[in-house]
């Protein structure tokens, strides 16, 4: 007797995809874990954070609810000082294939050719926010 053997690594892999998502943060969830915080900010300010968007002289703690914690974090330094950034990133999977050849016609000739797979993550920023003085100077949004 055979056995499908699978069966239960798409069951594993399925259970990872949800347990990944179940614990992916929302604004929503962000905001119920700092609700205080949340209900002290100005009712526009509030209408952005729920929506997941930021906005120019928003305070760290505002960013972290509206978009959750930044995947990348790097200081740049210039005549005006250090601005902090926060980098968000999405990451998908990646495949690429490439094919070549060629050939020489002359004197004993030869043929040749070669492919290649490549297969890793892609990451795109989804945003960059950064921040002076602990406020947000900068906002920068790529499309999805």
């Amino acid at each position: 007797m055979t056995r499908d053997s699978s069966r239960p690594g798409l069951i594993t892999l399925a259970s990872i995809g949800l347990l990944t998502l179940a614990c992916a943060s929302t604004p929503e969830s962000r905001i119920d874990e700092n609700r205080s915080l949340f209900d002290s900010y100005p009712a526009e300010v509030k209408a952005n954070i729920r929506q997941g968007r930021v906005d120019l002289g928003y305070d760290e703690g505002m960013v972290r609810m509206a978009l959750g914690n930044p995947d990348e974090v790097f200081t740049d330094t210039d005549e005006y000082g250090d601005t902090l950034m926060w980098g968000y990133v999405r990451s998908t999977p990646g495949i690429s294939v490439g094919l070549g050849g060629g050939s020489y016609v002359g004197r004993g000739g030869s043929l040749g050719g070669g492919v290649g797979l490549g297969t890793g993550p892609r990451r795109d920023y989804t945003a960059i926010i950064e921040f002076r003085e602990g406020k947000v100077t900068r906002v920068r949004e790529f499309g999805e």
